[in-house]
């Protein structure tokens, strides 16, 4: 990737001012934290990730459905078998799992809550992210994301760029989804969309039953990018990354099983690349909204509310269990479907940022995430 003029500016300026007062450098000065954020699009199902074991509700709402030989955690919460390193990472008080938690956003459009997580409002739309404002408020940053478009939530008059793998992802199925209707109405392209959408499923389902996956640049490898840019003296301070396929309306106890042990990797393949710097560097993992809390009749939960974010770094003060349960009976569910949330994500985000990147409230509040007075940032997420 080239470097950009402010890059070039940033390092010249570094290298005089180490040149005139060589005590100076980014670590005493606080400049050289890093924070990067993690998008599971498709709606990561939090009670799985995170399963509720002490919830008597809990079996009877999944039944099959609840992982086996979860990984225990606290007693009342466990990890999902394949989060092996999230678990060692919260035995060594480096993970934070915050649960019940969402955008303000409250309904169920997949499009809609990713836009409302992406630009940092109560609800959905603009044109620029939050990621990019906070760019923008620290002078001399540089914001990265790993993606072949730039994503909403690094759009904006802040210093981003993009880089691409040189694999492509596979399709996403929420854009062939939505493309469905649009090509079956044309007499010419619907029978070959059709044959397209049934090949690319029989692909799927075959890579699946070989407990493997079809080609293209899979999560660990997009992370250990991302740990390669952020890890330099001059690299980006806030980055992002995405990854898709996490919308399970079925078989679902075989698709995160795979998915999540990609995260986990992934995560993995992060913490190595940043080597020493991982010390000052906060992850957030988070999603547009949960699942139902009940499983469906194929095998898997539709679109929910609550969720699951986790908070992973060398600062994190981890293991431990944050966010407000609000149980699983009839009663405490959204609607008598979901999990209720708790938390908003926007303070999540706040409480990460006024530590990690020393951001005032007023900042906060009025540029990074206009008119949120009244959502106040977590405490105590961070060393």
């Amino acid at each position: 990737m080239s470097m950009t003029r402010r890059q070039f500016v940033a390092a010249l300026g570094a290298s005089s001012l180490l040149t005139l007062w060589p005590g100076t450098n980014a670590l005493a000065s606080g400049s050289d934290t890093r924070m990067l954020v993690v998008l599971l699009r498709g709606g990561l199902d939090g009670l799985h990730a995170l399963p509720p074991v002490a919830d008597p509700a809990y079996v009877r709402l999944r039944g099959a459905l609840a992982p086996d030989d979860p990984l225990k955690l606290d007693g009342s919460f466990a990890l999902h078998p394949s989060l092996k390193f999230m678990h060692q990472l919260y035995a060594d008080k480096q993970l934070l799992p915050v649960l019940a938690v969402a955008p303000p956003y409250r309904q169920r459009s997949h499009f809609e809550a990713q836009d409302c997580l992406e630009n940092g409002t109560a609800k959905p739309g603009g044109s620029t992210g939050w990621l990019n404002r906070c760019v923008a408020a620290l002078p001399g940053s540089d914001g990265l994301a790993i993606a072949t478009v730039m994503p909403l939530i690094l759009r904006g008059e802040g210093e981003a760029t993009t880089w691409s793998p040189p694999l492509p992802q596979e399709v996403n199925p929420i854009l062939l989804q939505s493309l469905q209707p649009l090509y079956a109405a044309d007499p010419v392209l619907a029978e070959a969309f059709s044959r397209a959408i049934e090949t690319e499923a029989a692909g799927e389902m075959a890579m699946q039953g070989k407990g493997g996956k079809r080609a293209g640049v899979q999560l660990p490898q997009t992370m250990a990018a991302a740990a390669r840019f952020m890890s330099k003296a001059e690299g980006p301070r806030i980055g992002f990354v995405e990854d898709s396929g996490w919308d399970t309306h079925g078989n679902q106890a075989g698709v995160l099983a795979r998915k999540l042990s990609e995260l986990d990797n992934a995560l993995r393949a992060y913490r190595d690349g940043m080597a020493a710097r991982w010390e000052r560097t906060t992850v957030l993992v988070v999603t547009e909204f949960g699942r139902t809390a009940a499983v469906n009749g194929t095998g898997g939960t539709d679109h929910g509310t609550g969720g699951v974010a986790f908070l992973l770094g060398g600062g994190v003060r981890g293991g431990r269990i944050a966010g407000d349960w609000p149980g699983l009976n009839a009663r405490d569910l959204n609607e008598g479907r979901d999990l209720r949330a708790t938390t908003d994500l926007r303070a999540l985000f706040k409480g990460v940022l006024a530590k990690q990147l020393q951001l005032s409230e007023s900042v906060l509040d009025t540029r990074v995430f206009p008119d949120s007075r009244d959502v106040k940032p977590l405490d105590g997420l961070l060393v």
